[in-house]
């Protein structure tokens, strides 16, 4: 696990969009849970202290659950003998952060039992982790219920070897747009890459024996010494990893649109963005506006956040972020 210990100048604006969206609004637990947010926040930053690493593990969390069944938490739903959740499908097995959801939720189940949903909680410390990563303090709308269903067979993500337009699809599919797509690939900003995920591109890449030429030279070569020609291990968790963004790699900023311009993108995804026509204006746009950049990634993390999501009476509010409160008919 990657530390940093480093100080970060925080960038703590506050985005004056409408405090609600779609039945979710601002400060909804403002009187049956006065202080949940400040709670999560809290746990966010105990862990943050520790590990910058946190940012993009949580995005990445947030991204995985939402474009399953919705932002309902069902990444979190542990495994049965009856039942494989959507944690054992494959582009979960790598899925971390799970322990600082599971902290936040004991504690407020300390200060209001069966209040604040496993959801809302996944909504609001991925917001924190990003604050503290130099991205805006943006506002939240919560309201969401916890998702009844966690089917290892409803996982289906768009992959880091997909063109524009054949992960475009997977977007829309979320009543999401191309510029949506673009500045939600943005979290690659922080983090890091399994190279199992791009050694194609380093000595294959599509089947013609040689590294993908549009990728920087420098990089190819550096991204050779880390990776290697084969994986040593088959299990992904041990495999080695590069960094997403070259230059800042635990800060939230537009330096990733700066690279892919400048073929350094490590995914092909990340590539094709700065290569395809419908794509390239956009990263470019992005690439020369640092504040705009925040804003809007901002923007995009409430969009993303509304995805499909349970209000009302629809689902549960788990008292266990792992377990559903009454199994389904199916796990019986």
């Amino acid at each position: 696990m990657m530390k940093l210990f480093m100080n970060i100048s925080l960038l703590c604006l506050f985005l004056s969009a409408s405090s609600i969206l779609g039945d979710l609004q601002v400060n909804f637990y403002n009187t049956t849970c006065p202080r949940a947010e400040s709670i999560i926040r809290a746990v966010v930053q105990k862990h943050f202290n520790k590990d910058h690493s946190i940012t993009p593990a949580l995005l990445r969390m947030h991204f995985h659950d939402c474009f399953v069944k919705g932002c309902d938490a069902s990444i979190l739903i542990d495994s049965t003998k009856k039942n494989k959740s959507e944690k054992a499908a494959g582009p979960n097995l790598t899925v971390r952060g799970y322990n600082i959801i599971d902290q936040a939720k004991a504690k407020l189940e300390s200060q209001c039992p069966s209040t604040v949903s496993c959801a809302d909680i996944i909504a609001l410390a991925t917001r924190d982790a990003v604050s503290m990563a130099g991205g805006l303090t943006y506002n939240v709308p919560t309201g969401r219920r916890d998702g009844l269903v966690s089917d290892i067979n409803d996982v289906n993500l768009p992959g880091p070897s997909l063109t524009v337009s054949q992960a475009l699809g997977f977007f829309t599919a979320k009543g999401l747009a191309l510029e949506d797509m673009v500045i939600l690939l943005g979290a690659h900003t922080v983090g890091v890459a399994h190279c199992a995920f791009f050694r194609d591109r380093l000595f294959n890449f599509q089947g013609t024996g040689a590294p993908d030429s549009t990728m920087d030279a420098n990089l190819t070569s550096r991204l050779i010494s880390i990776c290697g020609a084969k994986q040593k291990s088959s299990s992904l968790k041990s495999d080695q990893t590069g960094f997403l963004d070259q230059n800042t790699s635990f800060i939230v900023d537009n330096e990733y649109y700066k690279q892919i311009m400048l073929g350094r993108g490590v995914l092909q995804i990340d590539n094709e963005l700065a290569l395809d026509s419908s794509s390239a204006s956009i990263a470019s746009g992005l690439a020369s506006d640092s504040t705009g950049f925040l804003h809007k990634f901002a923007d995009a993390l409430v969009k993303l956040g509304n995805v499909e999501v349970l209000e009302g009476s629809a689902g549960e509010i788990r008292k266990n972020c792992r377990v559903f409160n009454t199994p389904p008919p199916s796990s019986k």
